[in-house]
């Protein structure tokens, strides 16, 4: 009887495993994206930044753009800003590139205080509600995603939490879309 017992548990064990592992994948393959690599960027909001000027993807069509999805609790948006900062728009600014952070749901004092504390040049946006975010990702997911978009408005690279070598194959895409031979300056 003990046998059946153990081999019966063992074998709840495993689907459950299993059922768990099939989870875990369908997760990491969208990763809480709504959109995917191939999509129409959704462009149907306003930024507002925080030095209080404001712009949208449509006025922004003709050039690569990076929302980064961020947040000023996050550990791990504070480790990759730096790099964003340093790799993406000092490299990138002046290539026709523009990145934009779009703070989650905090107030305007916050994210200029954050934006002040990681030394940033580049502007965040507030995203009240994660309105914003929704349009991208499930409300529910994290925060610490890049969304690089081409100039005719297309989601070309998507990314999650700050993995190096993710990130650096973000780059390689940007550097390809600034070099390109479609590539103007601002």
């Amino acid at each position: 009887m003990k046998i059946i017992k153990y081999g019966a548990l063992a074998l709840l064990q495993f689907f459950l495993l299993s059922a768990s592992k099939a989870q875990s994948s369908q997760k990491d393959e969208d990763r809480g994206y709504i959109v995917k690599v191939g999509d129409q960027a959704p462009d149907d909001f306003e930024l507002v930044l925080n030095n209080g000027n404001k712009t949208s993807l449509k006025a922004l069509r003709g050039k690569i753009v990076i929302l980064q999805f961020t947040a000023s609790w996050c550990s791990v948006c504070r480790e990759e800003m730096p790099h964003l900062e340093s790799d993406v728009w000092k490299a990138y600014q002046n290539k026709n590139v523009v990145l934009i952070g779009v703070d989650r749901d905090e107030p305007l004092a916050k994210v200029q205080k954050f934006h002040d504390d990681m030394q940033l040049t580049y502007p965040l946006a507030l995203d009240p509600g994660a309105d914003i975010f929704g349009r991208f990702a499930n409300k529910k997911s994290g925060v610490t995603r890049n969304v690089v978009i081409d100039p005719a408005g297309k989601i070309v690279y998507l990314t999650r939490l700050y993995d190096k070598q993710e990130f650096g194959q973000m780059l390689k895409v940007i550097k390809s879309l600034a070099d390109g031979p479609a590539a103007s300056t601002n």
